[in-house]
């Protein structure tokens, strides 16, 4: 036994000195440099691959199986004239023995100057097509010598029988690497350059140390940017289990949507994808973006059907506006100067390969609270889907700030006012104040016509209160959709001041001049409280009903102004005229028949009234209402004439009938009589409409007609009481026609 275990030996040593001297005689005496046309033929034909070797060929046999290669190019076969890949250098070595028991035990492999280039031309060919597939045959590039018969395959073992690969890498190094994408249809280009990858060694079931740093680069729009990747890899062949801990990315980003300003960006976590499971998941999520600081998790299933995604999302408190701003988009100066300081987010994620949607949202903005569901429904077409409830929010602060225009605008109406009320105070018949001709609406674009046309989706909000320009809409119900350019508010539901309002209508931007239509009804609502949040002094109180249905085009005020089309019905309860003592103006015009003089102070500066109704029909910013009826205790008042609101101007001709005597005139000098009851007293209405019932005075010209109407009247009854029966009705009927003229 001893004998034949010492001749063994022998023969294993001897076998090992002849693969030794084989592999010496191979590596010193065989030069692969001579067969470079051969590995070039081979690799056009075989695979596909053009490849060039203008460096040497440096290798090695026992016992590394090791390769060198300089300068090489590699493009596909189809298009050789397009390179795919320039290589300064590549190194590598295998332990031949391991191989054998399907272990791979590598040295350190090291890439050096790897430049990447794929492209896609017009016709959407990338230059990478073809790699990996032989030749045809008929091609001119394959060789003419035949090819050689294929032994007949052995039928395949069981994969039960295969032992896994097992891998064993002292470490991978790429240096100075490049990596970029064109395409010509879309004129898009992206790379990567810089690329710098170190690892320890890479052995299954064990940590391997990763670093990875490059700069990236876009075309459209301007982008640039630089991140480096460190963290722990973990692998597990047999179980399809892949492990990166301690992920820790950092970086910076500049270009054209940052207009000038830099996103400094980190992320953390751990990174785990189970292939057997079909399951991803990045656990421990932590990220920032400038100010920004979030928390979270993902999981993502059913990698190889149709992926999901669930998961966390919170993001800290952080000031929106200066965020905003160190991205670059700055956002426009708001009434509140705090307004958007205090932002923060707690959700669940869930979404698919073409949905994302953030649910069980809870977004603090200031001082309002908002809960619900936001998703894109259709990420490529930026589909939005929003349900949100909230408490309160101030609408106001958000709104622009009054401009210096808007700032003098406001004084001149304060100064116009002082002078009119100065001129109608204790006067009746003080000149009517001018229409104003100055242009009274800004001829700004108000909405983002083409962002607007872009919009897709439909939004639900829920609100306890949402307060606009004073207004204090509570119980607020929205729904809105958008499509195509057309934008419908489906409802608009809200109590204001104790009555209701709802509103419907929709916005066509589709058409050059967008498109506005309106229903709006308002039913309890104080007019005066609704004119004060308008800035508007108001010039009648009362319990407010009113339905409009109102059209317009264009995209600012003067356009919306011009255009504007529609009717308004409304009624006044309960309400005071302010300013504006009829009961004066009608003792004026007595006084002035009887040919007397006031000699009291007017009793008050107000008219109350039982209800004021009537119509307003619109054409171009006109609105003509011919049917105005106030009741007011012993008097009916009838009103006609124009609004004009492209001048805020009215010019309306209002009739005070005196229903009876129904009380005591407020002056002996105008005590009515029965020759006064049912008779239509004139006043005049014209100057500035926030004036109201102040820019009234007597129309003298009608007052002449009642006056000639009294005389004619006067002068019958003398006839009567003259002549008696003593003539014929006919000559009592020519008498008063000839004083009638």
């Amino acid at each position: 036994m001893k004998a034949l275990a010492k001749i063994l030996g022998l023969v294993v040593f001897g076998l090992l000195l002849i693969i030794v001297a084989l592999g010496f005689v191979l590596t010193h005496f065989f030069d692969p440099n001579d067969y470079k046309d051969e590995i070039q033929r081979l690799a056009r034909e075989k695979a596909g691959i053009e490849l060039t070797i203008d460096g040497d060929i440096g290798w090695s046999l026992f016992p590394w199986l090791g390769l060198e290669l300089h300068d090489t190019t590699v493009a596909s076969a189809r298009t050789p004239d397009q390179p795919l890949a320039d290589l300064r250098m590549l190194g590598l070595s295998v332990r031949v023995m391991p191989l054998l028991r399907r272990e791979i035990q590598m040295s350190d492999i090291t890439v050096d100057g790897l430049d990447l280039t794929l492209r896609r031309d017009a016709e959407g060919r990338g230059n990478w097509e073809g790699i990996g597939e032989p030749l045809p045959a008929d091609s001119p590039q394959a060789s003419a010598e035949p090819a050689p018969a294929q032994a007949p395959r052995e039928p395949e073992q069981p994969a039960g029988n295969d032992r896994p690969m097992r891998l064993d890498i002292d470490s991978l190094t790429v240096r100075d690497a490049r990596v970029s994408y064109e395409d010509a249809r879309t004129g898009n280009q992206y790379s990567a350059e810089g690329i710098e990858l170190t690892t320890g060694a890479i052995r299954e079931n064990t940590p391997i140390p990763v670093k990875l740093s490059a700069f990236f680069g876009s075309n459209k729009p301007v982008m640039r940017a630089r991140a480096e990747l460190t963290g722990t890899l973990r692998f597990d062949n047999a179980l399809r289990r892949y492990l990166f801990d301690n992920l820790k990315l950092a970086g910076e980003a500049s270009g054209e949507p940052l207009n000038g300003e830099t996103l400094n960006f980190t992320a953390q976590g751990a990174l785990m994808a189970d292939l057997a499971a079909q399951v991803a998941e990045w656990n421990g999520l932590k990220f920032t973006a400038n100010q920004l600081r979030g928390l979270g998790e993902l999981k993502l299933r059913d990698l190889q059907g149709e992926p999901k995604l669930a998961g966390t999302l919170s993001i800290a408190q952080f000031n929106a506006r200066e965020f905003l701003q160190s991205l670059g988009q700055p956002l426009p100066a708001m009434a509140d100067e705090a307004a958007l300081g205090k932002v923060e987010l707690v959700g669940r994620l869930a979404g698919t390969a073409d949905s994302l949607a953030l649910e069980e949202l809870k977004l603090q903005i200031d001082d309002t609270t908002l809960t619900g569901r936001v998703a894109l429904a259709d990420l490529e077409t930026g589909t939005l889907q929003a349900s949100l409830k909230g408490d309160r929010i101030v609408l106001d602060r958000y709104l622009p700030p009054p401009s210096a225009a808007d700032a003098a605008e406001a004084q001149a109406r304060a100064e116009r006012n002082r002078v009119a009320t100065a001129a109608t105070t204790g006067s009746a018949t003080s000149p009517l104040p001018d229409e104003p001709t100055a242009n009274a609406w800004s001829s700004e674009d108000i909405l983002p016509v083409q962002a607007l046309r872009g919009l897709d989706g439909n939004v639900s909000l829920n609100l306890d209160q949402l307060s606009y320009r004073k207004l204090p809409l509570e119980a607020l119900t929205l729904k809105a959709k958008a499509n195509g350019g057309l934008l419908t508010l489906e409802t608009l539901r809200a109590n204001l001041f104790g009555g209701r309002l709802e509103t419907t209508g929709t916005l066509d931007t589709r058409q050059a001049l967008p498109l506005l239509d309106i229903n709006e009804r308002m039913t309890g609502v104080p007019i005066e409280r609704l004119l004060t949040a308008f800035d508007q002094k108001p010039v009648v109180h009362g319990i407010l009903d009113l339905t409009a249905d109102l059209q317009t085009r264009g995209n600012s005020q003067q356009a919306w102004v011009d255009n504007l089309d529609g009717r308004i019905d409304f009624v006044i309860d309960n309400g005071v005229l302010v300013d504006a003592n009829l009961e004066q103006q009608l003792c004026q015009a007595i006084a002035t028949l009887n040919r007397k003089t006031l000699t009291t102070e007017p009793r008050g500066r107000d008219t109350p009234f039982r209800t004021l109704r009537g119509s307003l029909v619109f054409n171009d910013g006109v609105a003509t209402n011919p049917d105005l009826r106030a009741s007011i205790p012993g008097l009916t008042v009838n009103g006609r004439g124009d609004l004009d609101l492209r001048t805020l101007g009215m010019d309306y001709r209002v009739g005070i009938v005196i229903e009876g005597d129904q009380g005591a005139m407020p002056d002996p000098a105008c005590q009515v009589n029965e020759r006064y009851v049912g008779l239509e007293w004139p006043l005049r209405c014209r100057g500035p409409l926030e004036l109201g019932a102040r820019a009234c005075r007597l129309d003298k010209d009608g007052l002449g007609k009642i006056a000639a109407k009294l005389a004619g009247d006067k002068l019958t009854e003398k006839i009567e009481e003259e002549l008696g029966d003593k003539v014929s009705p006919e000559l009592k009927d020519a008498l008063k026609g000839l004083f009638d003229r």
